[in-house]
């Protein structure tokens, strides 16, 4: 059933629904992407995440705010990509192209075989993605350390490669952006994902690898980012 109680359920979720988002949540609903949102899951930077329903499975809805994100910043990241080398300095363009690009990574990561959730639905500002975890979510790899960090981190370097043979750079990978669910990495937040052929590609693999590297080191693993950084880039 297409229901917007939630304009009641999350008042405290301030600058997010507004009625253009009230009418793109209702046209997702009406798609069937999902039946209504459940609770808050969390806030980043840029969006909110909620946990909703369908048909009584968890899925998640990621909700751009139009109105207090840095869409400056959004803008320089985005124009660089050749998928929007179009794009002119709008607020609401970019904002929605951003999304749209979250969902197309999230196309070609799973096409890829990378874990990550599968997208389901994109509509303006809004990107609905599969649920990771069981019962709760799977939780970011900051606050769950693995049980064997060094084989987590093999499995981490090679869906970096898998997801760099396929023509695409995460961008903002970190523990931050990997989940652990059930000692397996799963790759989320793709909006800063790229393709290998944007002029600074290869400094956003750089910071990527250099951002793993840093971590795993100090669970113990003896990273080596020039190594690690040529493996990745390795001709099959």
């Amino acid at each position: 059933m297409v229901t917007l109680k939630h304009q009641e359920r999350f008042r405290t979720a301030k600058g997010v629904f507004d009625a253009h988002t009230d009418r793109t949540l209702f046209e997702l609903q009406s798609r069937g992407i999902f039946d209504e949102l459940e609770s808050p899951l969390s806030v980043g930077k840029e969006s909110n995440v909620f946990i909703a329903l369908k048909d009584g499975e968890k899925v998640i809805v990621k909700i751009y705010r139009m109105q207090n994100c840095d869409f400056n910043s959004m803008f320089d990241y985005i124009r660089k990509d050749p998928r929007y080398e179009f794009m002119k300095k709008h607020r609401r363009q970019i904002i929605m192209a951003w999304a749209q690009r979250e969902f197309k990574n999230l196309i070609k990561a799973e096409r890829a075989g990378i874990k990550t959730p599968e997208p389901l639905g994109w509509r303006n500002h809004i990107v609905v993605e599969e649920f990771i975890g069981d019962v709760e979510a799977a939780p970011p790899l900051k606050d769950q350390y693995p049980e064997d960090p060094e084989k987590f981190f093999e499995t981490t370097i090679k869906q970096m490669k898998m997801l760099y043979d396929a023509g695409l750079i995460h961008g903002d990978l970190s523990s931050f952006n990997i989940l652990n669910h059930n000692e397996e990495p799963y790759f989320i937040d793709y909006s800063q994902g790229t393709l290998t052929k944007t002029p600074n590609s290869m400094e956003l693999l750089e910071r990527d690898v250099r951002n793993i590297c840093k971590f795993f080191k100090k669970l113990g693993v003896d990273t080596n980012y020039e190594e690690t950084l040529k493996k990745i880039v390795a001709k099959k």
